[in-house]
């Protein structure tokens, strides 16, 4: 253990070093002789330790604030097990250590979260610090050093309510009520065994009815309420979750919802999902993070809020322990399997994943998760998470503090070491060390992570360009112009490490401007906690909210530097104090500190947005919703990328009945008879009482499509089995064609098609051949219980009497088995008035084959510029968007967010072959890594899919480093099929008019989710053909996460090909959920849109032009 830290200091001293050569390039740079010598010493004890109370190594917190009004910013530290540590800021980055003298007194308290306000309203900063730890002799207890105006300090917690005694992880003061006062919100995190929970959802019972020993109360989340300078705690009437359920690590607090009140983040550990308490303006809270959030971290530790790209909306982010290196993830992580995952969702514990999640507002009530596509998602075992514009460029950065002590999850060390320790204390009766334990549990420092905001919600990894690579343990961090240049320092508190104290140096290198703020209130709150202040320069808004607790366990200062960039002048300056009044400054001058005073009487700010009349309306029409099985694909394929028995439902739309009206058929699920529904002259439908479709309710509708299938005049309905779920040869799997009279009524023809076992995808319908009937093109989506084998295609030769024969083979080899299918259209693509073939699809490229008819044989298009694009595309469209006559391609893929983000240079491949030899052929998963092929899974999952490698990878730490060339040979890897996945992007292809396209990206927002259906239709009447579309998939495993960052996109067209995405509130388009199709119909009423949902009702939308 000694020779493993002192290996540990060696690294770091050279690795000091180094930063030392490099510090003229870095933007920050560790300063030296500051004075500041503090240093968290942890340190396993006998009865005191990591094994017995689970928050051993959180670590303690940064609270920064000018405590004597001196002007410049002052430094408090808090230890587990040493003391305090109060720093005098005397100027020029050098501090004094005034703590002995402060009246500050540890009383040996394990000391956690730390934040600096006036709590008695004298316009002196006080102190309060938090206390957690000692379970076995209770020493804990929040104190308050109210300060004494010369640089000491009175503990008076009591006097005031708050000497609070629980295991207190952070607390924020605010005013939530609006009476001109500091309230107080405190979370707790109990050490309460998480073997002990269960899967109970016990989130509203209070934590002292828990059933559970006094030694583990004192968590949940607190709200105290000042009452004339007590604080009395109002938890249960304001609708906060005092539960233990509550594991607290983060507490952010912000005006989230642009009202003017706060409202509060609260991120929790694992176990319990996080919280967002909005604000009822009535002295209570509602926790809406259910109806605001998609997903969530399932370990937060830190969380911050701030405006990332300048809308004047917060967003919000939270860190987890996810590593960004393969081999730290390979030996660290650990996901839930399926069965975990959708029990947890089951009792309430909602949709967790192990990640950082970046929240972005989409100013329509909720928030869209965009970590993957940021860039943010991983970054270790993170704590602190900190918003700030540490370039002053403009756009705020997110910091994230790194490192836990000892790597408590190490897998070989829990699946070889701590199983062989209990073994040997079960058969000699005497418990281990604590020091024989910890010598087996690595230490592994890890650098911090800056990553730097390029705008567009994209984030890069600027941590060694910036000066952040010494490796540490850092847990709480705060920020603050420490010098007054001009731009923001930060200061981390480590844990058996000195402190880190890191100058900026971006007022020097960019020569960014900025404009910075002190703020002084009225009433008791002197320094106008809650204040938001904007500052306008053309369309963009940098914002700014005064709320000092951030992070994890810490608090910043309250003056505010707002950098701005370049701009060399910004149009004004709006401050919104805490009771919803403005000031406005016009024409700020850039480059100097204002202090501005809150007025006694000004204007009230309207927080009110004007109502703005949307492109369209959803209108109530009842339809049934979707219901789909219970079937789940892991548990017969293993390691599956997703689940592909939840393909539906899709929408075939038409008039039956010859009444004018178009009318639709929504497919089924299994056991759920497709719906079909004839539309009145109302604009409403009638279900019909289609008997014949409930003989088949045991199959599931993959594809529909009407068309006239025997040249009658009328519309017959194709289905395409799907499900994922039947055996060859079953009735399950085959092709159906139900004929109609002319009146609506349809009757099965049994021998319309030849026998299927493939799951289906797509029917489209096109008379290729010329002979006056509509032929068939249905695309094969997979081989049911065969992941990656490539399905049969169809092309399907009507003999005109709506009998199809099979002549795919005698047409197109290359079609037969062209792989996954996801979509087709015909469209003509090289002006000769013949529509091409276009096909798309997973793990393949979009391809076109155009009929030959002198040979009777499609043939491929070659040189379209799609070839090299293998995505997992989604769905398809063909339209001319640019006006210039020709056939242009709307394709939708995975999007940019996936938690597979590959390229051309690293892409994701499947490998197939019999990898056992057991006479199966199995699918392997890798990504591209340094120009390796490393497996997606972890250990456990590949070799629990194949045990013949466990004897060569006993240990996690050597499966990490193995290649699939390393694990199973290159004899077998040669001899394997391998599809590539080497693009994401949804896109237009811009047609030449000789079937070669150019390629341009759909808008941002259309890329932070899949697209799985697209319908082009002029949405504003200005005769250019827009888009309508959306998407989303909930059935990855655990590991992958899910794509919701979708609500329907409405993307308007310029008459060039080039889209603008919509917000909500100006299209109207707001859809929750996996949307699979979307159709328009027409009405007596104008155009409507149809939306179909994976397991939820479909949504109508009326179009108002």
């Amino acid at each position: 253990m000694r020779s493993l830290f002192l290996y540990f200091f060696a690294c770091v001293i050279i690795l000091s070093c180094n930063d030392k050569q490099v510090a003229d390039n870095t933007l920050f740079t560790l300063a030296q002789n500051t004075g500041i010598d503090f240093n968290n010493k942890v340190v396993d004890q006998k009865y005191e330790n990591s094994f017995f109370y689970r928050n051993y190594y959180n670590g303690g917190g940064v609270a920064i604030a000018d405590i004597n009004n001196d002007g410049l910013c002052d430094v408090l530290f808090t230890s587990n097990m040493g003391e305090n540590k109060l720093y005098l800021n005397k100027g020029g980055l050098t501090f004094e250590d005034i703590t002995a003298a402060s009246g500050m007194k540890q009383d040996s308290m394990w000391s956690a979260g730390a934040t600096f306000a006036d709590v008695d309203g004298d316009g002196w900063l006080d102190l309060y610090v938090c206390n957690a730890g000692h379970m076995k002799n209770g020493n804990r207890r929040n104190k308050l050093y109210i300060n004494n105006h010369n640089l000491t300090f009175t503990e008076s917690a009591a006097k005031y309510g708050l000497a609070i005694k629980a295991y207190t992880t952070h607390a924020s003061f605010f005013d939530y009520d609006l009476d001109g006062d500091l309230d107080c919100f405190m979370i707790n995190n109990s050490p309460l065994p998480l073997n002990n929970l269960g899967y109970e959802n016990r989130r509203n019972l209070p934590d002292s009815a828990w059933p559970v020993p006094d030694i583990l109360k004192g968590g949940g989340d607190h709200l105290f309420q000042n009452d004339n300078g007590y604080f009395k705690e109002v938890t249960l009437q304001a609708g906060i979750h005092g539960s233990l359920l509550s594991f607290g690590l983060g507490v952010s607090v912000g005006d989230i919802n642009n009202d003017g009140y706060p409202d509060v983040y609260v991120a929790n550990d694992s176990y319990e999902r996080d919280y967002l308490y909005i604000n009822q303006k009535n002295g209570s809270f509602k926790d809406e993070a259910e109806s605001c959030f998609e997903q969530m971290s399932f370990s937060s530790m830190g969380a911050d809020i701030a405006d990332i790209n300048n809308d004047g909306y917060s967003d919000i982010f939270t860190t987890d322990m996810l590593p960004d290196n393969d081999f730290r993830l390979k030996t660290l992580g650990a996901f839930d399997n399926i069965d975990l995952y959708n029990k947890r969702i089951q009792v309430g514990l909602y949709r967790q994943f192990m990640k950082n999640c970046l929240f972005v507002n989409n100013r329509s009530g909720e928030f869209i998760e965009s970590a993957n596509f940021s860039g943010v998602s991983a970054s270790d075992w993170s704590w602190g998470a900190l918003f700030f514009d540490a370039d002053n460029d403009g756009l705020n950065d997110i910091f994230v503090c790194n490192g836990i002590n000892h790597d408590v999850t190490n897998l070989d060390f829990m699946d070889f070491f701590a199983n062989e320790l209990i073994q040997n204390m079960a058969l000699s009766g005497q418990k281990e060390s604590v020091d024989s334990v910890l010598m087996h549990i690595p230490v592994t420092a890890v650098p911090n992570k800056m990553f730097k905001n390029n705008g567009n919600l994209s984030f890069s990894d600027a941590g060694n360009d910036w000066g952040f690579s010494t490796p540490s343990f850092s847990n709480g961090a705060a920020y603050a112009d420490l010098d007054n240049d001009g731009d923001l320092d930060l200061v981390i508190n480590n844990e058996n490490q000195p402190a880190f104290v890191y100058e900026n140096h971006s007022k020097k290198q960019n020569k960014h401007n900025y404009i910075g703020v002190t703020l002084k209130g009225i009433s008791k709150n002197a320094f106008a906690i809650g204040s938001k202040i904007k500052v306008y320069k053309g369309n963009e808004i940098f914002t700014r909210e005064v709320i000092p607790s951030r992070g994890f366990q810490s608090s910043v200062d309250y003056k505010q530097i707002i950098g701005v960039g370049k701009n060399e002048s910004v149009d004004s300056m709006i401050i919104i104090w805490p009771n919803r009044t403005y000031t406005k400054v016009d024409k700020p001058a850039l480059n100097k500190v204002f202090t501005i005073q809150q007025p006694v009487s000004s204007p009230v700010y309207h927080f009110d947005e004007p109502a703005v009349s949307t492109l369209l309306q959803e209108v109530p029409v009842s339809l049934d919703k979707h219901k789909e099985d219970d079937y789940i694909d892991f548990y017969y394929e293993r390691n599956l990328p997703e689940q592909l028995s939840k393909e539906g439902p899709k929408i075939a739309a038409g008039d039956i009945n010859g009444d004018g009206l178009d009318d639709m058929y929504i497919g089924g699920a299994k056991d759920q008879s497709g719906q079909l529904y004839v539309q009145k002259a109302d604009g409403g439908f009638t279900k019909a009482n289609a008997s014949f479709f409930e003989k088949y309710k045991d199959l599931e509708d993959a594809a529909v499509l009407f068309f006239d299938a025997d040249k009658d005049g009328d519309l017959d309905l194709y289905i395409g089995a799907g499900g994922n779920n039947a055996e060859p040869n079953q009735r399950a799997t085959q092709h159906r064609l139900f004929k109609n009279d002319g009146k609506g009524n349809f009757t099965f023809d049994a021998l319309a098609f030849s026998r299927n076992n493939m799951n289906i995808a797509v029917a489209v319908n096109y008379d290729y051949d010329g002979d006056g009937d509509e032929d068939l093109f249905v695309g094969g989506r997979s081989v049911p219980f065969n992941y990656g084998a490539a399905p049969q295609s169809y092309l399907f030769r009507n003999d005109g009497k709506g009998h199809f024969l099979d002549v795919t083979a005698e047409l197109s080899t290359l079609i037969k088995y062209i792989g996954m299918v996801t979509g087709a259209v015909w469209a003509d693509i090289n002006g000769d008035a013949d529509k091409e073939l276009i096909i798309t699809g997973q793990w393949m490229a979009t391809r076109i084959f155009s009929y030959n008819k002198t040979y009777n044989k499609f043939e491929e298009l070659r040189n379209t510029n799609l070839h090299n694009k293998e995505g997992w595309w989604q769905s398809i469209a063909a339209a001319d968007v640019n006006g210039d006559g020709t056939t242009d391609l709307i394709l939708g893929n995975i999007g940019e967010n996936f938690y597979l983000r590959p390229d051309s240079v690293q892409p994701v491949k499947l490998w197939m072959h019999d990898f056992d030899n057991n006479g199966t052929a199995e699918q392997f998963l890798t990504r591209t890594i340094d120009s390796r092929d490393m497996p997606v899974f972890l250990k456990r999952e590949i070799t629990d899919q194949f045990p013949g490698l466990k004897k060569q990878n006993l240990k996690h730490k050597d499966y990490a480093v193995k290649s699939i060339q390393e694990l199973f040979g290159k004899e077998v890897t040669g001899k394997s099929e391998v599809k590539l996945f080497n693009y994401c992007k949804s896109i237009v292809a811009l047609n030449d008019g000789k079937g070669h396209f150019t390629i341009q990206a759909l808008p941002l927002m259309a890329q932070l989710s899949s697209i799985n259906a697209i319908l082009v239709t002029d949405i504003n009447a200005d005769g250019k053909p827009d888009i309508i579309a959306g998407g989303n998939m909930f059935e990855f495993p655990p590991q992958f996460g899910r794509l919701d960052g979708s609500y329907g996109h409405a993307l308007l067209n310029d008459g060039k090909g080039n889209f603008t995405w919509m917000e909500a509130k100006q299209s109207g388009v707001h859809v929750k959920g996996a949307i699979k199709d979307i159709k328009e119909i027409q009405s007596k009423q104008g155009r409507r849109i149809i939306v179909a949902r994976n397991n939820d009702q479909p949504v109508v939308l009326q179009l108002k032009k």
